[in-house]
């Protein structure tokens, strides 16, 4: 199930700068966890985005999961 909701997950760097977003509309992933972080509830969320349904939220919610999982981080130099 994790992986089905992460496929809702984009990355395209014609949207949003390349931020992973919802099925590849402009609503970046970051944009629903501070709404949750917030306090808003899914049921409110998706009041005030219609387009969106509620496996886009779980979706958010397991790829932040996964980001935590991550063993380490190394800076890319340009």
């Amino acid at each position: 199930m994790e992986n089905e909701l992460l496929q809702r997950i984009t990355l395209n760097p014609e949207i949003c700068h390349g931020k992973p977003t919802i099925r590849n509309k402009r609503y970046p992933v970051e944009l629903i966890l501070d709404l949750l972080s917030a306090g808003m509830t899914q049921s409110e969320i998706l009041a005030d985005y219609p387009s969106l349904e509620e496996d886009d939220i779980r979706a958010c919610l397991v790829y932040a999961s996964r980001l935590t999982r991550i063993k380490s981080i190394h800076r890319v130099l340009a």
